[in-house]
């Protein structure tokens, strides 16, 4: 575990109250009398709701159906785990040993939990004005371009991944049929992996029907 002060600057702000970082970086294995789970509820909530102004405030054309997509593809563990590991968040948690061996430090449950209680963390003491800038620009050096093309293609690619060292294939996507106006046509598309199917999206382009699909095929598959 190394000083936070290196966190602290990665973030561009300090704690006043260096309890409240503490119990931010402390998972519920470290079997302290707390841990990070009650600023990691909070830091969701205000997460959720920064994420969703900046959206609205970026893509003032784009309909809500789009803009909850947008969202749904930032707010949540891998796009969290994304921006943990850009501050190294991982270097900085409280973990027990058995986490630490079991490589509990680039966990993605592990890390994006951390990182919503250090949002909540920084709420609860200075408030929306002050984490809104650090959260936005968190999410303008973590991504190229944020947009629903370039934000699903992450699902394809992590889906591609899964199934490589699962079942030493490649998913297969097949288009089920296509829907609506030339002007406004809509896409379904279905996924089979290793002969069986995964699911069926839809979407206005094939391209975003894949993405939409791969995700509910990567849900399936940690289920299974």
């Amino acid at each position: 575990m190394n000083d936070y002060e290196d966190l602290e600057k990665c973030l561009g702000y300090q704690f006043k109250n260096k309890d409240l970082i503490i119990e931010a970086l402390t998972h519920k294995s470290f079997k302290k009398p707390y841990n990070n789970e009650r600023l990691e509820f909070l830091g969701d909530a205000v997460l959720n709701l920064i994420v969703g102004e900046y959206l609205y405030l970026k893509f003032p054309k784009s309909n809500e159906g789009d803009l909850s997509k947008i969202r749904a593809s930032l707010v949540n563990e891998t796009g969290f785990t994304k921006l943990a590991k850009e501050i190294d968040l991982g270097s900085y948690i409280f973990i027990s040993n058995a986490e630490e061996r079991n490589k509990g430090r680039n966990k993605a449950s592990i890390l994006s939990d951390a990182f919503e209680a250090i949002m909540g963390a920084i709420y609860l003491e200075s408030g929306l004005e002050t984490l809104k800038p650090i959260i936005l620009d968190l999410l303008e050096n973590s991504y190229d371009k944020i947009n629903l093309d370039v934000l699903f293609s992450d699902y394809k690619t992590a889906l591609q991944e899964i199934t490589q060292a699962k079942f030493g294939s490649i998913p297969e996507y097949k288009i089920e049929g296509s829907y609506g106006p030339d002007h406004k046509k809509e896409f379904e598309v279905s996924i089979w992996i290793d002969g069986k199917t995964y699911g069926t999206a839809k979407g206005k382009s094939k391209k975003l029907a894949q993405q939409a699909v791969a995700k509910i095929a990567i849900e399936k598959l940690k289920e299974d």
